[in-house]
């Protein structure tokens, strides 16, 4: 098997593990976990994964220089991003996350015009529109009642909060990516976030109840902290080993069919013709605000 068919069954599992990701972590909260103490095992346990596995990477010091960046990279992609996708998940529906992730390529867009002076055409004006109408769409009408899902809107919003942390973390981090290992980038990365979250995550991370947590939720727990940090984050490095960023980028396009077919699967959401119809507008959206223009002979 070649090297970029392994680095392409990489990126794919990756994706499946987040797709399956937004109905796991959403069915051991709150009653087991709270979302900001999940938070904290999960910085918290990727943080020392990736500092036993940089023993196998080079030695590298991390330039004076680079600390503010690295803050910033944190600040973005391991506590603003984290806490807000977590938040919103025990707020709304594995659905509603999976189909709201996807937006991360249009604020990618948005974020490189404003700062990196990158142009806009006028497809991606247009993917940038239905995308937003999508969002909002999902947002002010996709609040069916349900038990497990206390406030749809805000958990909605916060989604897009998620989105477009992650998504300026992506800009912010790419200098860094070209620089240093992944090893060495990813342990400084978790081990800041560990230290920045913590005043948020320690409180709720303190009230779980380990003696009285069933099985599944370990397994759950596990999944979340080994699956949906660890091994995604080193399954994509592999992947941009061999593929360029965009490619490994557009399996993100996956996650809202695996996410909704798992979460039907499981029994765990409902599919609804607001959720069919906003799903339409952000994938619509994401793919002319992502599709390379046609260079011109």
């Amino acid at each position: 098997m070649s090297k970029r068919t392994l680095a392409i069954l990489a990126a794919i599992g990756a994706t499946f593990i987040y797709g399956i990701n937004h109905t796991v972590a959403k069915g051991v909260m709150p009653t087991h976990v709270k979302p900001f103490g999940f938070i904290f095992l999960r910085v918290g346990g990727a943080a020392l994964l990736f500092w036993l596995i940089s023993f196998f990477g080079p030695k590298e010091k991390i330039e004076k220089r680079d600390w503010g960046r690295m803050l910033v990279c944190t600040l973005l992609g391991m506590s603003i991003n984290m806490l807000s996708f977590f938040k919103g998940l025990q707020l709304s529906t594995p659905i509603n996350s999976a189909v709201l992730v996807t937006i991360t390529p249009i604020i990618v867009v948005v974020i490189s015009a404003l700062f990196l002076k990158e142009r806009i055409t006028l497809n991606k004006g247009l993917g940038i529109f239905l995308g937003f109408v999508g969002a909002v769409g999902l947002i002010l009408f996709g609040a069916e009642a349900r038990q497990n899902a206390p406030n749809i809107p805000l958990g909605n919003f916060l989604f897009i909060i998620n989105a477009t942390s992650y998504g300026a973390y992506l800009v912010v981090v790419k200098k860094l990516i070209e620089k240093y290992h992944p090893f060495t980038l990813m342990k400084w990365l978790f081990t800041i976030g560990v230290v920045i979250n913590l005043p948020l995550t320690l409180p709720e991370a303190m009230e779980i109840q380990w003696s009285t947590m069933p099985l599944w939720a370990y397994g759950s727990v596990a999944f979340v902290v080994i699956g949906t940090t660890f091994l995604t984050y080193l399954f994509n490095i592999f992947a941009l080993t061999q593929l360029k960023a965009s490619s490994v980028g557009a399996f993100v396009y996956m996650q809202p069919l695996v996410g909704i077919l798992f979460a039907l699967f499981a029994g765990k959401d409902e599919l609804t013709l607001v959720k069919v119809a906003a799903m339409a507008f952000v994938l619509v959206g994401v793919y002319l605000a992502s599709k390379k223009p046609k260079v011109s002979s």
